[in-house]
């Protein structure tokens, strides 16, 4: 397909300049992060890829060293203790994301795709159906279709329809609108926090 060329190229093109531009705010927000509380600047956590290949998505770090081992559960929620002061506002306004540009530039993701899943959540790559994964087809990306239409508000069964339709429809137009459209949902602040369960048990191992 041309597009994903095309698109390759703007992803190259826009994450360059986007860590050129906010280079402050990279400066910035590592400083605040090492200041606020022990422990790296940088998250790293395995995600899947491409055709389903793991790689090392990278954030800002927002929550205490060891948060995932606390047994509270992979995601944030509201009142998350384990979310640090500094964690709190670069989380409300994206900020924590701004790293994955740099996994932009080694190829593993895209400015615009579905977002990389956890390796086990909400199944391993080989518990999802075909169907399901066609969401692999593509490099994720920071924002997508899911992302404007709920993000964390929605399941995740609904999440992968959104994905797939994604997929079906890509174009340099879509690209521009989930874009702009993101950028409205940062301003507005909407849909950053989980609200409940996100696993549909309707869409879980090969059922389709």
């Amino acid at each position: 397909m041309f597009y994903l060329k095309v698109k390759r190229f703007l992803d190259i093109i826009l994450s360059f300049l986007g860590i050129v531009i906010l280079s402050p705010v990279f400066l910035f927000t590592a400083a605040a992060i090492k200041l606020d509380s022990p422990g790296e600047i940088i998250f790293k956590q395995q995600r899947i890829g491409l055709n389903g290949k793991v790689f090392n998505i990278y954030k800002f770090r927002s929550m205490c060293v060891g948060a995932e081992k606390t047994g509270t559960g992979q995601y944030s929620f509201k009142g998350d203790p384990r979310v640090t002061k500094v964690g709190k506002v670069i989380r409300a306004l994206s900020i924590d994301e701004l790293p994955q540009f740099f996994n932009i530039l080694k190829g593993e993701m895209s400015i615009i795709g579905p977002r990389p899943t956890l390796t086990y959540h909400p199944w391993k790559f080989e518990d999802y159906t075909n169907e399901q994964k066609k969401r692999f087809l593509v490099r994720p990306g920071v924002t997508g279709l899911a992302q404007i239409n709920g993000r964390k508000d929605i399941s995740w069964d609904k999440r992968i329809e959104y994905d797939i339709e994604y997929i079906e429809n890509m174009s340099f137009f879509n690209d521009f609108k989930i874009f702009f459209k993101t950028i409205i949902k940062i301003l507005m602040r909407a849909d950053n926090m989980n609200t409940g369960e996100t696993v549909s048990h309707s869409l879980n191992k090969k059922t389709a």
